[in-house]
């Protein structure tokens, strides 16, 4: 009988990185848990990674919900102070001031009664969808309801979005699992985020931000039509999801990847024409509601803008187009950067600088909006020092923000000047991480992503979540100027 030989399989995808050897800030922690996983010991297969990211998102979503209880009360002339215990939530509240509690459909509502819902059209799908379920589990509904039954449904609505909420959350987390080749564990930093429980049942964030790590998830599996899909479909809940088609424009143009890049620009298109056209034909009005209270509001909390207000007591003038010029400014900077790198830039790392420069300029900065930055950063820069630190920003604003709300003052004034610090020390933490991701990029083998080999390419690791840009070479046209460039040079 034949002797068989058993050749052993060559590996597919890179190694499963261990935090607690990667990481220096979880190697010493690690110290108080045994120390480090041994060398030789089997790394634990996805799917118990998915399993422990999920019961840690499960955990801190539970905190979520008992961290809003002081603001919940059933009985009508209570008082509950929001800003105190930190716990408002819009949910509830629009609930009522947006006509559904009437029975009324987002965006098609009586104008003269109700202001029009200022969100854009598919997060209105979804409290469509999330009102029919509070009339189906028993909540009254309609005009001439008593203040007690809308505030009974009103409860009932934040319920059936603590669940949804929750839904959304867990589907980030897995993608975020299932995105980066080799680097499971990294989906712990948004599953065990403190920023999640302060902020993730303030309003609607999760549900776009969960359908852009959906939309990641396909781009790095090398489908980037359903990418695109998912891309427009984030984009018709918030509007931050299209940002990301600039850096995807960037990669592809020096990778030559652009007929990838066309395929995604087409499912994008189609999924947002899908959601948006049939409600800009019917209710063209309330449709732009969306884009005018963005483009007429003023500076508002959070901004640098409305920190300006505070200080000097007036509107920059012309707000709307120094906005735009330093927008368009910031991105210009992104694309030379991008352009001059020795190594092509990872996906992740341009969409959080995209991203951070958008909010950075933005006219607004509500205290949910680190959901949509938090799966980036991790795509971005998984190294939970930088985790730590983009975390303290973000939870010292909420709480300085919710003092300003609430109009506390410290002994001898200067509660104001306390919520500057905290807009200026969240931007300084922000922009942090944002340097750390320039310089990886300047610096390639300071790259924690970067660290290692690839056996699918037989090379160093590259951008295990760049999908079709993962393993590849620049462009011809893009050496030939690189060589042109390097030849000219004195």
């Amino acid at each position: 009988m034949p002797i068989q030989i058993q050749v052993p399989r060559r590996p597919t995808k890179p190694a499963m990185v261990l935090p607690s050897w990667s990481d220096p800030l979880t190697r010493l922690a690690s110290r108080a848990a045994g120390g480090r996983r041994g060398r030789r010991a089997l790394a634990p297969r996805d799917s118990v990674v998915m399993a422990v990211a999920l019961i840690t998102a499960t955990i801190t979503w539970v905190l979520c919900i008992v961290q809003k209880v002081p603001c919940r009360y059933d009985q009508v002339g209570k008082a509950v102070d929001w800003f105190k215990w930190g716990c408002y939530s819009d949910i509830p509240l629009l609930y009522r001031l947006r006509g559904l509690a009437d029975g009324y459909t987002p965006f098609f509502v009586p104008a003269d009664q109700y202001q029009v819902l200022e969100y854009p059209v598919l997060t209105g799908m979804l409290l469509e969808v999330e009102r029919w379920l509070t009339v189906l589990t028993g909540a009254p509904v309609g005009p001439g309801l008593t203040e007690q039954q809308v505030l009974d449904a009103s409860i009932r609505f934040y319920d059936i979005n603590m669940v949804v909420l929750f839904v959304f959350l867990l589907v980030l987390v897995a993608a975020q699992v299932r995105t980066t080749t080799g680097r499971p564990w990294d989906a712990m930093m948004v599953a065990a985020s403190p920023a999640v429980v302060l902020t993730g049942l303030i309003n609607w964030d999760m549900f776009p931000v969960a359908l852009t790590a959906v939309a990641c998830l396909f781009w790095a599996r090398r489908m980037p039509l359903v990418a695109g899909i998912f891309l427009g479909l984030a984009t018709a809940a918030k509007l931050y999801p299209l940002l990301l088609l600039g850096p995807l424009l960037l990669l592809c143009l020096r990778a030559n990847k652009l007929a990838a890049l066309g395929r995604t620009v087409v499912g994008f298109v189609v999924a947002w024409a899908v959601t948006n056209v049939p409600i800009m034909m019917l209710a063209p009005d309330q449709w732009a509601v969306f884009w005018t209270f963005n483009s007429d509001r003023g500076g508002d909390l959070g901004s640098i803008w409305y920190v300006f207000r505070l200080i000097t007591g007036s509107e920059v003038p012309g707000l709307n187009a120094v906005n735009m010029v330093l927008l368009v400014a910031g991105f210009a900077g992104i694309a030379v950067l991008t352009a001059m790198a020795p190594t092509r830039p990872r996906f992740g790392q341009l969409a959080y600088l995209v991203v951070f420069w958008f909010l950075l300029l933005n006219k607004v900065y509500s205290p949910q909006y680190v959901l949509w930055l938090l799966p980036l950063m991790v795509l971005a820069r998984p190294r939970w020092r930088d985790w730590v630190v983009f975390n303290v920003g973000e939870l010292l604003y909420v709480l300085a923000i919710w003092g300003h709300l609430g109009e506390f003052t410290l002994a001898g004034g200067g509660g104001d000047r306390l919520y500057w610090m905290a807009v200026a020390f969240r931007i300084f933490c922000e922009a942090w991480v944002a340097y750390q991701i320039v310089r990886d990029i300047w610096l390639p083998h300071r790259d924690p992503v970067r660290q290692g080999w690839d056996p699918r390419f037989n090379a160093p690791i590259d951008d295990p979540a760049g999908g079709v840009l993962d393993g590849s070479a620049d462009a011809p046209w893009f050496r030939d100027l690189w060589n042109r460039r390097a030849l000219s040079a004195p």
